[in-house]
């Protein structure tokens, strides 16, 4: 993995952070495939119950993609296609995470770095972070793998609306848009996004892979399998079951094993 994503476990939560303060964190073609390893390894490990990405230096989640790659590295189709498939590495692993993913933003949240922040779980950002997608501006199309979580976040209004406009705006617009979970003073982001994701470790892991996974299928509108429909009692027959439901009966706070 590239030094240009680092990776910490604290307990329960895992922080991947995107480390080009110096360029804002502006995503190149090793920062893809080095997010989506980290984000294939820390989803396997059975300790980590939920994920934050967050960007270096306090002043950006991250801009978006490095112009500076385009010229060497993606100014042909066949080039861009290549670079492609590092990219939706790195979308994928956010795609697939069983593993609850937090964004914690700071600063500027644009392009690529929207797409990143779009398919976490989550999102929390401060009062000053800036959105949008201006990739009109370069004459590039998003495509399909990365307009969908996108689509999915906002539907396809508010989507049209970034993608063709191509406007930087706000943290409320953002929050009116349903962009963001939630946005606080920019001094309380780290706080608030470490005490959220504090809350949802300390929920059953297997509910909220199950959760993840049943929001996944409903975007698919074709009818539910009756194994589909049965799979959402599996979990009376968990030992995490068991030891919420004894936990709330003895009024004790419940320690939840994965199991």
């Amino acid at each position: 993995m590239t030094h240009v994503i680092l990776t910490e476990i604290n307990g329960e939560i895992a922080t991947i952070t995107l480390n080009r303060p110096e360029k804002l964190n502006a995503l190149t073609r090793p920062m893809w495939r080095g997010l989506g390893d980290a984000l294939n390894q820390l989803d396997a490990n059975a300790n980590v119950r939920c994920i934050i990405l967050r960007g270096a230096g306090g002043r950006a989640f991250s801009p978006g993609n490095d112009i500076s790659e385009f010229e060497t590295q993606r100014s042909t189709p066949a080039q861009a296609k290549d670079y492609g498939n590092d990219l939706y590495h790195g979308l994928q692993g956010l795609t697939e995470c069983n593993t609850p993913t937090l964004a914690l933003i700071e600063g500027i949240c644009v392009g690529g770095g929207l797409e990143v922040a779009a398919l976490c779980d989550l999102r929390i950002c401060g009062k000053s972070s800036r959105f949008g997608v201006p990739i009109k501006r370069l004459g590039l199309v998003m495509a399909y793998p990365e307009i969908s979580g996108l689509l999915n976040l906002v539907g396809e209004a508010v989507t049209r609306e970034i993608l063709l406009e191509g406007r930087i705006f706000g943290a409320d617009e953002a929050a009116a848009k349903g962009l963001v979970t939630r946005v606080v003073a920019d001094d309380e982001v780290e706080q608030e996004a470490f005490a959220t994701a504090t809350r949802i470790a300390e929920g059953a892991p297997l509910v909220a892979a199950w959760h993840k996974k049943f929001i996944r299928r409903l975007r698919d509108k074709t009818p539910l399998s009756q194994a589909e429909l049965d799979e959402a009692y599996e979990c009376y027959d968990t030992e995490d079951f068991d030891i919420g439901y004894n936990s709330f009966l003895n009024k004790t706070k419940p320690e939840f094993r994965g199991r």
